[in-house]
């Protein structure tokens, strides 16, 4: 398994997998190769896919927070996580957030933070397995009407 950017050419895997969450359609636009060199051109943004051989198995997006808390450290924030579903249940999930967790700290991040969908209880199930805690109570806001 190895965890690498995005290229163009994986992105209509990438929104092939996140319109299996119901969030996007897999149709590549002009807006999405736009997002990912916008994301590509960002040193504060990743977007990474697990890679099994020549096979995308997964993906997130890894961005980069700087602030003062933290004793002035970068928090990194995970967006996007997911996993192909005919490969789900492997222990997949588990190395894509392995590997993200291990670059962050490897850029000398202070934390690694996430929202999940408060109906995803198998999802929170999952993260709490890796370590993360529920500190937290997420707020979002719609701006697209």
């Amino acid at each position: 398994m190895e965890l690498r950017e995005a290229t163009r050419q994986d992105l209509p895997v990438v929104l092939a997998l996140l319109a299996d969450a119901g969030e996007e359609r897999a149709e590549v636009t002009e807006a999405h190769e736009q997002a990912l060199a916008a994301i590509g051109a960002d040193p504060r943004n990743e977007m990474l896919v697990l890679a099994d051989g020549e096979a995308v198995v997964g993906c997130l997006q890894l961005t980069y927070i700087p602030g003062l808390g933290q004793g002035g450290r970068e928090r990194a924030l995970v967006e996007a996580v997911r996993i192909r579903e005919d490969r789900r249940g492997g222990g997949l999930g588990a190395v894509l957030m392995r590997l993200a967790v291990e670059r962050a700290r490897g850029r000398g991040c202070a934390l690694v933070q996430l929202t999940s969908n408060k109906r995803r209880s198998a999802a929170h199930r999952f993260y709490e397995r890796l370590g993360f805690a529920r500190s937290h109570e997420g707020f979002k806001l719609r701006l697209d009407g």
